[in-house]
């Protein structure tokens, strides 16, 4: 749901919705729809961890539920848990590629741990293998709470936190791609613009023209200092 509702709102809220809006969509295209979500999410390092951290979570007690916990009743301790490391290890990997080594770090041990909770639940009959239903017993034990408030916390995590972090990096009003200040053309001879780039053509790009409000092709082009492109939601 998030990954649906962010493209669109920053898309929105940033180029100001409307035609704005429906112009750069359809100068982008399809293919390039997924770099919004793309560029959101690389530029926000929590959100990328909290997502990271969700996903490590999500995948894993879905694939538990479905038939993982019970093809595994017999394995050791030792060998479930080191699988449950891996997913956790790459994601903490392209987080801390692209964010740092301390956010790559923190994504890939939250993310590990909630999975361990997983582990926990069906491990300790928390959870029917056969069904991935909760049993209904108590928790007695300190590892069995600690399962529980693992579970607690990604349910937050994906249902309060992760969203309100998506919304929030959706209308701070900055740019998803690269702005630049390019040569353009609006109909009055050919100058220079700051401009948000949506797409690559030939030898220079089509973006959208943040002072005129419409789709340009842009040559000459040279990096800006500033991503911002309009005034957050909250201080419009």
């Amino acid at each position: 749901m998030v990954l649906a509702t962010v493209p669109v709102l920053k898309l929105s809220w940033t180029f100001g919705g409307g035609d704005a809006a429906r112009d750069a969509l359809s100068a982008m295209g399809p293919a390039n729809w997924l770099d919004i979500v793309i560029g959101v999410f690389l530029a926000e390092p929590l959100l990328a961890t909290v997502l990271a951290i969700v996903a490590s979570r999500v995948t894993y007690a879905y694939s538990a539920a479905h038939g993982g916990a019970a093809r595994h009743t017999a394995t050791p301790l030792t060998v479930t848990a080191a699988e449950a490391a891996i997913v956790p290890i790459g994601l903490g990997v392209i987080v801390g590629a692209f964010n740092g080594l301390t956010w790559g770090v923190i994504a890939g041990l939250a993310g590990y741990a909630l999975r361990l909770g997983v582990v926990i639940e069906y491990r300790t009959g928390r959870r029917i293998s056969t069904t991935g239903k909760r049993s209904g017993s108590r928790p007695e034990t300190a590892l069995q709470r600690a399962a529980d408030l693992a579970r607690a916390g990604a349910l937050v995590s994906s249902l309060l936190i992760l969203p309100v972090l998506g919304i929030v990096a959706a209308l701070d009003g900055r740019a998803w791609s690269t702005v630049q200040t390019c040569d353009v053309n609006t109909g009055a001879g050919i100058h220079r613009a700051r401009v948000a780039e949506l797409g690559r053509s030939g030898d220079g790009i089509i973006a959208w023209d943040i002072t005129a409000e419409q789709v340009v092709n842009g040559v000459n082009c040279a990096p800006d200092g500033s991503d911002d492109i309009r005034e957050p939601w909250w201080r419009s």
